[in-house]
This record gives C-alpha cells, structure tokens and sequence, in this order.
C-alpha cells in the first residue's frame, strides 16, 4: 500500500474556553494548576480525508482527542482487507490504552471522515502528571477499566444478537452521539458505506444491504451512504431489545 502524503496542519489550541477539558475523562479531573501544565503540552492538527492520522504498526506518541468532525478506526486484515472497527466523535479519546504502556504500537490505523481536528498531547507529559497526580491516575485506571468493559460487551453482542438488531443498535448509537436533528429526522453527519456498517457488526455486505432495506421499508431509516437520516430512533432502539 502507497503511503499517503500528511497534509496536516498544527497549531496551538485555545481550550480554556471550549469546554474541551471537561468533556474528556482523563482531563476533567485535573486541579487547575495540572491543567494548566496540561495545556502548555497540547497541540491541534488538522487533517483531509486523504491523510492518516497514525498507521497501524506506528510507535504510540500522543494521546489522541476528537475535537471536530469524525474519525474511523481500522484493522488490516492478514490479505491486506481494511476493516472499520469503530467510529470517534468529538470528545472521543482513542488509542490511549495502547499510549499507556510503554513500548506498544497502534493496533489500528486511525483515518478522518472528512475535514478533521485532533487535540494532541505527549504521553511522556501526560505520564509525568499522573505521576503527581494520584486522582488522575486513579482516573486512568477507570477509563481503562470501561474500555475493557466495552470490548467485552462488543464481543458478547456479536455473539448473541442478530444482525439485525447489532445494526439497528450502531445506527441508533451514532444518532444520538453525532446526529442532526433535522425536520424529518435525524442525519448521520458522516459518509457511511454498507461495507463500514457490515466491518462494525460482524456481517457481511450483503446482510447489510438487506437489513437496511427493510430498515427503510419500515420507515425506520432513509437516504444513502452520504446521507443517512433516522427517521424513527425510537424504533430503532425498541428494535435492539426485540
């Protein structure tokens, strides 16, 4: 595979009056005095549909922060496939498990879905005020404790729950932490592909084009890849207990 040129941008934040902070958990709970020390650590890149933000395989540097648009995560199975794993809103951390220990890789490749901004900070800074910081790290072991916790629920749900509700519980999941509420619905405000929807519940393609064909038949789901509007979250949620 060609590797793509970065045309990221970098710059220094401002996220003393964002609210950034206090939307991230292993940030809001910093005295003042660590986050101050924090954000004199922190950059801001901004990346193209084009880019990589890290490769699968790559050392692990920063801590990685969703600030604007959205960002897929994606596994390279042993053919060369691409798989999308997971979606990242902003607030969203992601790879910090793997920045934790030292000596780790990404397991994945993390690529925008657009226009994309990324909050970045050092792990070797993050490190040194946990050190100082005996609620931070207590915070840390938490956040990594409900990421374990996630994995395992994941796993549990591919393998117990049908295909139609795993999709019906991603669509609804997306609706409510990115949707735009719109007159007639909810918009997916991301490019979402059959083959994205199949790689995140464990299906096939052609599993997922049938679901959502009736997904729209019932009208719980309308539009295409570029423009996916819920029209009944409520439904769909009620669909994932059935």
């Amino acid at each position: 595979m060609l590797k793509r040129l970065n045309t990221s941008s970098s710059k220094r934040p401002d996220l003393s009056t964002d609210g950034l902070l206090d939307r991230v958990p292993l940030l809001k709970i910093l005295t003042r005095q660590d986050r101050q020390r924090v954000l004199r650590e922190i950059s801001e890149t901004r990346y193209t549909k084009d880019d990589f933000i890290f490769r699968e395989g790559d050392p692990t540097e920063f801590f990685h922060i969703v600030k604007e648009g959205t960002v897929k995560c994606v596994k390279s199975t042993r053919d060369g496939k691409e798989c999308t794993i997971k979606m990242l809103m902003p607030g969203d951390l992601f790879c910090c498990d793997a920045v934790a220990f030292d000596g780790a890789c990404h397991p994945g490749s993390a690529q925008p879905m657009g226009n994309v901004s990324i909050i970045r900070i050092h792990k070797k800074a993050y490190l040194d005020m946990l050190r100082h910081s005996p609620d931070a790290a207590i915070e840390v072991i938490k956040y990594l404790g409900n990421r374990l916790h996630e994995a395992q629920e994941r796993n549990k749900i591919l393998a117990l729950d049908r295909s139609d509700q795993r999709l019906a519980a991603l669509l609804a999941d997306l609706a409510v932490r990115n949707g735009v509420k719109e007159q007639h619905g909810i918009r997916i405000p991301m490019r979402l592909t059959r083959q994205d929807m199949a790689d995140m519940i464990g299906a096939t393609t052609e599993t997922v084009i049938r679901i959502m064909s009736r997904f729209k038949r019932e009208r719980l789901v309308s539009g295409t890849a570029n423009r996916l509007v819920i029209l009944n979250l409520e439904g769909l949620k009620a669909f994932v207990s059935v």
